[in-house]
């Protein structure tokens, strides 16, 4: 039995050194990568002056077009994330305040997010490499029911976020393996329309005071920052539409731009627009907010 008991705390600790070998390695190579999604281009990057700075979900990153507040003569940068939520640019904006970004303007798209508080896994896992050397993520991530496994068991959150800071994440890091997330200023251009009738269902959605939101808030007013609040074009035939509506009833300072563009063929699905729409859109953001 003592036999048995020494063997299962050698393997014990060796698993344990594994781990943590294997967490300082992950954790080195991926926390030095710059430029392949957007967190770490924020991470890595100090001092930067915007007169826009774009953040959202998907339906910011594929519905502002960087250039056309370029053409403007406005310095601005998309970093809206596909799947993101309120949690997230909550942090997004923190590090950009922490690195000595200047921002006179925020335009954040805030409509569906605007019904949870939740965390988007594959969004948060960008941000988990910087966790131990970083006390803004920490202080951030505390709020999280795994916080202790994330931030205390070597190697468990590389385990979790396997998906997108795993073993094939280190390898094109490793390889200095390219994506196009930064190009176009952080716009990605939706070029496809969907064929056919399109439509979606919104119906269950409940607009909260969102305490992530109220955050960005507060952040943007200790920052001299204007913050803009819009929501974006959805389909016509939508199923819940009223949804937007109640947003500004609990909102009244989020803009309902969301029927602005309305014909199908700008649209690329039913909750983003192509490339044309999103011209069409980011052109009467510019003229409507006289940007």
């Amino acid at each position: 039995m003592k036999k048995f008991g020494l063997h299962l705390l050698i393997t014990l600790f060796i698993l344990f050194l594994a781990s943590l070998l294997l967490d300082v390695a992950y954790t080195k190579v991926l926390s030095t990568s710059s430029s392949r999604n957007k967190v770490e281009h924020v991470m890595h990057s100090k001092n930067k002056n915007y007169d826009v700075v774009i953040m959202g979900t998907s339906r910011a990153n594929n519905h502002f077009v960087t250039e056309l507040f370029e053409k403007k003569g406005l310095k601005a940068f998309n970093y809206g994330m596909s799947g993101s939520h309120f949690f997230e640019t909550d942090l997004m904006l923190k590090k950009m305040l922490d690195n000595q970004f200047k921002i006179k303007t925020l335009l954040l798209e805030a409509d569906l997010s605007v019904c949870n508080e939740n965390r988007d896994e594959g969004t948060t896992a960008r941000f988990m490499p910087y966790m131990h050397g970083d006390a803004t993520i920490t202080e951030h991530i505390k709020s999280q029911e795994d916080y202790f496994q994330l931030y205390y068991l070597p190697f468990y959150r590389y385990i979790k976020f396997d998906n997108k800071i795993g073993l094939r994440e280190v390898l094109k890091v490793l390889k200095n393996e390219p994506t196009n997330v930064l190009h176009n200023k952080g716009y990605y251009p939706l070029l496809t329309t969907k064929s056919g009738k399109m439509k979606n269902d919104i119906s269950t959605l409940k607009p909260i005071r969102n305490r992530y939101l109220e955050d960005v808030k507060k952040l943007c007013a200790q920052n001299n920052i204007q913050l803009i609040l819009v929501m974006t074009p959805m389909c016509e035939n939508t199923k819940g539409l009223d949804y937007f509506e109640k947003v500004n009833q609990l909102y009244p300072e989020i803009h309902n731009f969301e029927n602005v563009v309305h014909d199908d063929n700008y649209f690329s699905s039913c909750g983003h627009l192509n490339d044309a729409g999103a011209r069409m859109y980011t052109q009467f953001i510019i003229k409507e907010l006289k940007l």
